[in-house]
């Protein structure tokens, strides 16, 4: 009886299918957050210079 289970669970691939899809996503989260990392500083200096010029385009609060 165990070692027809046994035989079943190796034969089965679903879970290494499920194992794929776990390792694909978390490859592409890894590189999600790196790429965020390499450009947030740009991004920062970027939106500071466009807040900039908002506020000096801006007529005084009355």
């Amino acid at each position: 009886m165990v070692k027809v289970l046994y035989i079943k669970f190796v034969s089965d691939e679903n879970a290494a299918v499920t194992v794929d899809w776990v390792v694909l996503t978390a490859l592409i989260v890894t590189l999600g957050i790196a790429a965020l990392a390499v450009i947030s500083p740009a991004l920062t200096s970027t939106a500071t210079g466009i807040a900039s010029t908002v506020t000096v385009g801006m007529p005084p609060a009355s």
